[in-house]
């Protein structure tokens, strides 16, 4: 199938007529002595608006990555990637999305919030995806968005590349691959196939191994066509001054960054071995992220024992039966879980 989509065709009616808001900051691009455009307060630190186009941050990613900066959108966390794509590519109460679950819960979140029906294709036993029960799905007209996540939240692995590849030469309409767990990951990050495919977008985040959720900062990679759209829909000044000198603070220092998933990655594998020992632990799920699903006797018994010891785990039960989801801690942490685990 020809994949030179024409992204126009995807895009909701009042999405293409919509004109944008133009801010101060925006039609202003320069230095300056004296601002007095924006109607902000003359006195104080942060009394300026941030760089709603967050130049800096699109700079040093589009060396990082090797990406245009107009082929990168700053968010305000991947939930705002998630829930403009939405807003841009799908009628409310008409069109569907698909997902592969279990996966991550603010795909249905999102979807419900702008009234978009969701289609639950489950992965198969090894997690991964079933391509002859999602062939009659790739030709529905009415399914506008795939959302894969790879590697997947809760269960850890990553999705089959060539699966993804299939679905994007397949499919007429969008695949969000989300990754916000990739930098823990041996496979390669599918931004290397932002020009192929005018149908992706590759979502990424620097709350997992940038070690910044409190932050709040999501990226979305994909063709010039699409940031358009998703610059077009944002709010204004939807990354604060504070949030975006904290991500460039990061990505200037990014030998601390890499040393600090260096340091996940060793950890998970001697968490791994740990649990591996311990009586109540039935399997240990493979894994390309920084936690561990970890199938137990009782999901429910042990999480609430861990709470009443005050360490606190994720119980993912109700998604995979009787397992536990494990965040990789610092080495204190870990060790505090094992010794309290063997007292269950």
């Amino acid at each position: 199938m020809n994949q030179k989509i024409n992204i126009n065709n995807l895009v909701r009616a009042n999405i293409k007529a919509l004109k944008p808001y133009s801010s101060a900051r925006d039609e202003f691009k320069g230095t300056a002595d004296v601002f007095l455009d924006a109607n902000e307060n003359p006195f104080g630190d942060l009394n300026r608006y941030p760089d709603p186009q967050k130049k800096g941050i699109k700079d040093k990613l589009s060396a990082i990555k090797k990406v245009a900066t107009d082929q990168i959108f700053i968010g305000n966390g991947s939930d705002e990637v998630i829930d403009l794509a939405f807003r841009i590519f799908c009628e409310p109460g008409k069109d569907k999305v698909l997902t592969f679950t279990p996966t991550y819960g603010m795909y249905n979140v999102s979807a419900n919030i702008n009234n978009i029906e969701v289609i639950e294709q489950p992965l198969i036993n090894d997690f991964q995806i079933n391509l002859n029960q999602l062939q009659p799905y790739l030709d529905f007209e009415d399914v506008k968005i795939i959302f894969i996540c790879s590697p997947n939240n809760p269960t850890g692995n990553s999705l089959n590349p060539d699966d993804i590849e299939y679905i994007l030469e397949n499919f007429n309409g969008i695949v969000i691959v989300d990754e916000a767990y990739i930098d823990f990951s041996a496979q390669a990050s599918f931004i290397k196939n932002i020009d192929k495919y005018d149908n992706l977008i590759v979502s990424q985040t620097f709350s997992k191994a940038w070690g910044l959720a409190g932050v709040r900062v999501g990226v979305a990679y994909a063709s010039q066509a699409i940031i358009t759209l998703y610059n077009r829909v944002k709010p204004p000044y939807n990354v604060s001054t504070l949030n975006q000198e904290a991500v460039l603070k990061s990505l200037n220092n990014l030998e601390e960054v890499t040393q600090n998933i260096d340091t996940i990655l060793e950890e998970r594998t001697k968490l791994k071995e740990a649990l591996s020992k311990l009586a109540i632990v039935k399997k240990i799920y493979p894994t390309d992220s920084n936690f561990l699903l970890v199938e137990v006797e009782d999901a429910n018994k042990t999480y609430q024992y861990l709470i009443e010891q005050k360490v606190i785990i994720r119980n993912r039960n109700t998604q995979v039966k009787n397992c536990i989801r494990i965040t990789v801690g610092t080495p204190e942490e870990n060790n505090t879980l094992i010794e309290t685990l063997k007292l269950v």
